[in-house]
């Protein structure tokens, strides 16, 4: 059975992200009406620096993971700042004590005595929010492939790499289906490499990890849908004791769904289930 290899720091995985950075990231989202390239940056944060979190241990951050993002709108570039400017994957202790900068947050919490109060709180940012051009989402997934089939060749017997693409709307460049074909044959020996999508559209209603496309309300939901891969077994596991109602077939794929459903998303696609 596929994707059942363990994830170690001599067998590691590789999470890679790609993000939509054209010009309508920049429109409102949601209730809250932040910014779709704000709240997208945010929750790539979290979920690295929860991440981080997970795999560390009293030595230091153990190497499960090597992480790459691309960002794609006016240009292509590599996702990470600072002392990873440049780098096309990075090791996640590296990831850890790299981030661009510290960024002072503010968050409610418990008083103690029924109320809220406001809690200082750090988040390190390695993703920054941009938005500006077109979409070459063809040209995304050929780039992310370069990088990912030196990857796989580097380690043949690890689970395979998981690609979660994010966007609010039609590539521009063409249509991406050879190129994310291309993405889903890389292969090692335990599965083919996994492309996720996440729609972040204000069309239709939410629909989150369907089996069927007939749900979806455009045609770049019928598209980005049937890009996606279907989840592993472990994967439908996870999403079920979430509370989502996958079934055999389920993708993933997320399409209309708010900013927590974005992380729940990230979470779900990019869990482990067996580390070591």
């Amino acid at each position: 059975m596929a994707y059942t290899a363990e994830i170690s720091r001599n067998a590691p995985s590789c999470l890679f992200f790609l993000i939509d950075q054209s010009g309508s990231m920049g429109d409102p989202f949601g209730e809250a009406k932040r910014r779709k390239a704000d709240g997208v940056a945010d929750a790539i944060n979290r979920l690295l620096q929860n991440l981080v979190i997970k795999c560390a241990k009293p030595e230091g951050v153990r190497d499960y993971y090597e992480i790459g993002a691309l960002g794609y709108g006016s240009k292509l570039h590599l996702g990470f700042g600072g002392a990873l400017t440049g780098r096309e994957l990075a090791a996640l202790s590296e990831v850890a004590v790299s981030p661009a900068r510290i960024e002072e947050r503010t968050k409610k919490v418990d008083d103690g005595a029924g109320g809220l109060i406001d809690q200082a709180t750090k988040l390190p940012v390695w993703f920054e929010s941009v938005a500006h051009g077109g979409t070459p989402m063809s040209k995304a997934f050929d780039t992310a492939h370069g990088i990912l089939e030196k990857w796989v060749a580097a380690h043949p017997a690890s689970f395979p790499p998981i690609i979660i693409n994010i966007t609010d709307g039609e590539s521009t460049d063409g249509d991406p289906t050879r190129a994310a074909e291309g993405l889903k044959a890389l292969a090692t020996q335990d599965g083919n490499a996994l492309l996720f999508n996440m729609y972040l559209s204000a069309q239709g209603k939410p629909v989150e990890f369907p089996a069927s496309d007939e749900a979806l309300a455009d045609i770049y939901a019928k598209k980005l849908f049937a890009l996606s891969s279907e989840l592993p077994s472990y994967m439908r596991e996870i999403a079920q004791q979430e509370g989502f109602p996958v079934e055999f077939g389920s993708r993933g794929f997320v399409a209309n769904a708010d900013m927590v459903s974005v992380i729940r998303f990230l979470d779900i696609g990019t869990r482990p289930s067996n580390l070591r």
